[in-house]
C-alpha cells in the first residue's frame, strides 16, 4: 500500500502505484490500438526548476522535479501530460503550476469515479 492508502497492481509486468493509474494504462492501450493515441510514456520526469549555487553561500541547491504517470502523443500530434489523482496535496498544487508555467502542455489530473464507471477530472 502507497503512503495515501492506495493499493499497487502489476499489469502486463508493469507495477502501477494504484488500481486506478493501472486502469488509465489499459485505456490507453486500447486507445493505441484504436489510432488515436500514436504513442505513450510512463513515469516521465520533467524538471521543474533547474539545480543551482545559492549566489551568497555557493551551496548547490537541488533540482525540483516531477514525475507525470503518463505524457500521451496522440496521433493528431497533440501532447498531454495526465496524472492519476484521488486527491490533490498541498505539494503537487505547487508542482502543477510550475510544470505548467514551464512546459505550458496541458496537465490533466483524473480520478477514477466508481459510481459513474469512468475517469473524471480531479
Amino acid at each position: 500500500m502507497s503512503k495515501y492508502g492506495a493499493k499497487k497492481i502489476t499489469i502486463d509486468g508493469i507495477t502501477f502505484d494504484s488500481k486506478a493509474e493501472g486502469r488509465y494504462y489499459e485505456h490507453l492501450q486500447k486507445l493505441k490500438k484504436s489510432g488515436l493515441v500514436e504513442d505513450f510514456q510512463m513515469q516521465k520526469p520533467f524538471t521543474l526548476l533547474d539545480r543551482f549555487a545559492h549566489p551568497q553561500t555557493g551551496r548547490i541547491v537541488r533540482a525540483i522535479t516531477y514525475k507525470a504517470d503518463f505524457e500521451v502523443l496522440y496521433t493528431d500530434g497533440r501532447i498531454e501530460v495526465v496524472d492519476i489523482k484521488g486527491f490533490l496535496t498541498p505539494e503537487f498544487k505547487i508542482k502543477a503550476k510550475l510544470f505548467m508555467f514551464r512546459y505550458q502542455i496541458p496537465l490533466v489530473l483524473l480520478k477514477w469515479s466508481a459510481a459513474s464507471k469512468k475517469f473524471v477530472e480531479v
